[in-house]
């Protein structure tokens, strides 16, 4: 698919498909005429590059981890730097935050609307 339907279906500009592509987070085909070239998989690779980036972990990251975005990780990694294990240790720490805060404002959303619908009944 071109750059404009990814755009499209996942709702990220154009210009941030082309940025994710310079930082090696993405890596589409090029037809004979030069036009980039989207795999149909890609769609899910652009959704968990977005989350991760709303997340705060910045692209230097996404790049080490992108083997494992796939597949659950078999490859061996060797270039993990205390730094950046203390970093990945970090952004975990905030997303389980963030899920525990979602989890609880789902909670009490259900939580109203069965009331609301009890009230109603």
């Amino acid at each position: 698919m071109r750059i404009g339907e990814l755009a499209a279906r996942t709702g990220v500009a154009a210009r941030l498909l082309r940025y994710y592509e310079e930082q090696g987070l993405l890596t589409p085909d090029r037809a004979a005429n030069g036009y980039r070239d989207y795999a149909e998989r890609l769609v899910d690779h652009v959704a968990q590059i977005r989350g991760l980036l709303d997340a705060g972990v910045p692209t230097r990251i996404i790049r080490q981890i992108l083997p494992c975005l796939d597949n659950p990780c078999t490859i061996h990694v060797t270039d993990a730097t205390p730094d950046l294990v203390a970093a990945l240790e970090l952004h975990r720490a905030q997303m389980d935050a963030r899920i525990s805060c979602l989890t609880r404002n789902r909670d009490a959303i259900t939580g109203y609307l069965t009331a609301l619908q009890a009230a109603s009944s």
